[in-house]
């Protein structure tokens, strides 16, 4: 793992994406596309708010990224994100040649990057990611829990 020091920084500002997911009432997942050291998108889960199955923070910010840098390649891009892709992400990092991400939560249910599945280092996608994770696990997995217990709660 080659934990950078920025790499805080910028993981703080995906948890706070994620706290404004729990705020409303979204799986409380973040995530910021960083290029040349500047934020270019950020974003978080809307997939309750916007009634769209593919409204991952990283399917989000992988598109506001294409459209502020006018290109679909996000190569020199690090995606920060507090949990760990599914497989849906993770495919679309790489088929957008993202060249690093940084993930604070491990997926033990849909992980994409190591936990279950190992898509970023896949060889049949022909781009391989440098993966960095463990970034901000303590706060991604609370507000993890915070969440799901309160769905549990209200379930009851």
């Amino acid at each position: 793992m080659t934990v950078r020091s920025e790499d805080r920084q910028w993981m703080g500002r995906a948890l706070e994406e994620a706290r404004a997911a729990l705020l409303e009432g979204e799986v409380p997942v973040g995530a910021v596309i960083v290029c040349d050291g500047a934020e270019v998108a950020c974003g978080h889960n809307r997939r309750e708010s916007d009634r769209d199955p593919t409204a991952h923070a990283e399917m989000l910010v992988l598109r506001k990224a294409g459209e502020r840098l006018g290109r679909w390649r996000l190569t020199g891009c690090t995606l920060y994100v507090t949990l760990e892709p599914c497989p849906m992400c993770a495919a679309a990092i790489a088929l957008a040649r993202v060249e690093r991400v940084v993930f604070g939560a491990d997926d033990p249910r849909l992980g994409a990057v190591y936990s279950v599945f190992d898509l970023l280092r896949h060889p049949a996608l022909g781009h391989r990611v440098v993966v960095d994770a463990g970034v901000g696990r303590e706060e991604a997995e609370a507000l993890l829990v915070q969440f799901f217990s309160g769905l549990r709660t209200r379930e009851s």
